[in-house]
């Protein structure tokens, strides 16, 4: 949880909870006495100072899905590359997948490092126009792990919506890690003042995966977080010979589409599986670029142009309130 303490143990409840110093968790806690007095809790400052720092932020984008596996980072990827193809276009890619970090990879910056200014962390650039950050970049190699309880991660994620010097940027992307937990809600809170234009979902289309999208659905709703719409991704396969295409993951409950249709909520489009999809990842160069007779870039360009519109033509949740 956001409210949690960086020096909490584990199982907090939070500051904000009735139960706050009062569980068997809180014993021991430094901040138990205050915690258990229900003293007033002033908001975190640092929701302010990420206000301001994301005041030269235009739109905010989230990838989400409650799976793992369906292709959150490689798509923030493309959106990424799609988006700032236009060179007057500045994008920003932030990944806050703390424990499984994949987009310095994709992106191709695996060894690349994080360089501090009087301004605060530079990210690391791509194109002149596209910026990333990511705790990749702060490991010493790619196959380090990252054991890490929630208040840590959350305290991670702060420093980088608050300390990271992006500039002038039309499109920040932030690359979540599956799940409906500690690093989805951080984010929700650090940008609950800067204004989040929406979500994107990604799924595929089998029930295994479409189950666990349905809880980040309804975390969305919960939050109060705009969704832009769906994206069923592996959505077929396309042989780059022949052109054919066929169900690898078959929709046993009508898919993306059928879900879509039940809760109301945009499908953006479906993006076929493509096996140069894989192979521009690892190589860490833009599919978008490299394949441009693919029916999966068609896909993308065309989820790309809706993501844009939703963005020119929906004002963020904090703007819309002033």
């Amino acid at each position: 949880m956001a409210d949690v303490p960086s020096d909490a143990p584990q199982h907090c409840p939070g500051t904000t909870s009735t139960q706050a110093g009062k569980t068997s968790a809180c014993q021991g806690c430094p901040n138990q006495t205050i915690c258990a007095s229900g003293m007033p809790k002033a908001p975190d400052p640092a929701i302010e100072e990420i206000k301001l720092k994301m005041a030269t932020v235009k739109h905010k984008i989230l990838v989400l899905s409650g799976k793992g596996g369906v292709g959150k980072s490689t798509f923030s990827a493309h959106l990424a590359h799609g988006l700032a193809s236009d060179g007057s276009t500045e994008v920003a890619l932030l990944d806050v997948d703390i424990c499984g970090p994949s987009i310095p990879r994709i992106m191709g910056l695996e060894g690349e490092q994080v360089h501090q200014s009087g301004s605060g962390w530079s990210p690391v650039y791509v194109e002149d126009n596209l910026a990333v950050m990511s705790i990749g970049f702060l490991l010493s190699s790619p196959d380090d792990a990252v054991i890490w309880r929630g208040p840590k991660k959350n305290g991670m994620i702060k420093q980088f919506l608050r300390d990271v010097d992006w500039g002038e940027v039309d499109y920040l992307i932030v690359d979540t890690p599956p799940g409906t937990s500690d690093e989805h809600l951080s984010v929700v809170q650090y940008l609950s003042s800067a204004g989040i234009d929406g979500t994107v979902i990604i799924t595929t289309p089998q029930e295994v995966s479409l189950q666990d999208v349905r809880k980040e659905i309804n975390f969305c709703q919960k939050v109060k977080l705009p969704i832009i719409g769906v994206v069923e991704n592996m959505s077929g396969f396309v042989c780059p010979k022949c052109k054919n295409n066929s169900q690898i993951f078959p929709p046993t409950t009508g898919g993306a589409e059928k879900m879509c249709q039940d809760l109301n909520i945009p499908l953006l489009g479906r993006v076929p599986l493509d096996p140069r999809i894989g192979k521009s990842c690892d190589e860490g160069k833009s599919f978008l670029a490299e394949v441009t007779d693919s029916p999966a870039t068609a896909a993308y360009k065309s989820i790309i142009h809706s993501i844009k519109e939703f963005c020119s033509s929906h004002m963020p949740q904090e703007e819309s309130t002033d």
